[in-house]
């Protein structure tokens, strides 16, 4: 690997980062979502003729679940986001990429297509839906996008290496052009999933939550797709940029291109294996505020941390991003959650090394007030803090 220039010293900002100053503010776009829900309900009427039923309940959770005569149908629409602009932004630096071997000639869309599927695949589990189809899409400003044959072949790849690691049929896709949409020499990368619950007993619903249920967090492989647009924001006040040195000698922006983890095989190979869970959760948006996702008026306590992941530490010290801040928006080395009996926890964890995953046993649930307690951090979110339904 070439040398890089040492980091400049630089001063901490007088005011810390935060997410909603990066433009994602969901305080602001929650309002919209639970509008939308509330107006999907007189539609639910549409789908009896064909001897189907909504779940009600499903509505606000991360897929929506339809009852039918065999089993649960289940439907997410996901984005990638923001992520797609780091490797156009790695891919653009050839004077610097050249001193690194690592980065000369690489698109990175492989690992951004994995990401962008395991949004989608990531959510439909949460209730126990194994995915069956999935479908692509990709919107350019002009044609031309598609001629980079290096990044369309990564792109390809990583989708289908993605549909492999979710068990799933690639089967369709949409690329639409729209000029004056997007922003020149851009993609907006998004996709569906619909996936089924084959039998009532592998449903995964959170009534089935109980006072003295198991917190086991599994580990992200790093930032995975959230939180990129406050990690971009910080790239801008680097003066090495996504080149900048992390404390294990990669580079910042190598290191928030790691694919996003895809915990498919996990939930169904510990159905299959007799696991029951209770509930599941996917922590992207919001952050560990996502762990009281289920209506119930539950106490969510966590008493370990996973590990400490350098690009967290990083993000947190350079922008700077407060703990509050930080494991309110991000997923800060843990990706999924499953909540589980006591007397289940050591089959999760060993399922998830079988597949190369690390989980361990975080904390408990308890009955009382809605929020979750970060005992490590000495943080505690209020259930107001998370407005999904």
């Amino acid at each position: 690997m070439g040398i890089i220039p040492k980091l400049k010293i630089m001063k901490k900002n007088e005011k810390p980062m935060t997410y909603a100053g990066s433009g994602v503010d969901y305080e602001a776009m929650d309002p919209f979502k639970r509008a939308a829900q509330l107006a999907g309900l007189s539609t639910d009427k549409y789908v009896e003729r064909f001897g189907f039923k909504v779940v009600p309940w499903t509505r606000g959770e991360s897929v929506f679940l339809l009852e039918t005569p065999l089993g649960y149908l289940g439907l997410v629409i996901e984005g990638l986001g923001t992520k797609s602009l780091v490797a156009d932004s790695l891919a653009e630096l050839d004077e610097l990429a050249a001193k690194m071997e690592s980065l000369l000639g690489k698109s990175f869309y492989d690992k951004v297509a994995q990401c962008n599927a395991a949004m989608a695949f990531n959510d439909l589990i949460t209730l126990g839906a194994l995915p069956l189809i999935y479908g692509q899409y990709i919107a350019v400003q002009n044609s031309d996008w598609f001629s980079n044959k290096n990044r369309s072949i990564d792109l390809i790849e990583g989708t289908r290496r993605a549909c492999m690691l979710a068990r799933c049929t690639w089967g369709c896709g949409e690329t639409p052009t729209l000029r004056g949409i997007i922003v020149p020499g851009t993609v907006d990368l998004a996709g569906a999933t619909i996936g089924i619950v084959p039998s009532k007993d592998r449903l995964i619903d959170p009534a089935n939550i109980r006072h003295g249920d198991a917190i086991v967090l599994i580990e992200s492989s790093g930032i995975h797709a959230n939180g990129l647009s406050m990690a971009r924001g910080l790239a801008d006040q680097l003066p090495e940029g996504y080149l900048t040195l992390l404390s294990n000698g990669k580079t910042y922006g190598e290191t928030l291109l790691e694919p996003t983890h895809i915990y498919v095989s996990l939930v169904e190979d510990c159905l299959n294996q007799g696991v029951k869970i209770h509930y599941t959760v996917n922590i992207t948006g919001h952050g560990w505020r996502k762990l009281m996702r289920a209506n119930q008026p539950f106490t969510y306590v966590v008493e370990h941390l996973p590990t400490q992941l350098p690009i967290f530490d990083f993000v947190q010290q350079r922008g700077p991003v407060e703990d509050e801040e930080a494991y309110g928006n991000l997923n800060m080395g843990a990706g999924f959650a499953l909540y589980v009996s006591p007397d289940d926890v050591a089959n999760v964890i060993r399922i998830a090394a079988e597949l190369g995953f690390k989980a361990f046993h975080a904390g408990y649930i308890e009955d009382g007030d809605k929020k979750v307690i970060i005992e490590p951090k000495g943080l505690e979110y209020a259930g107001k803090t998370l407005g999904v339904r």
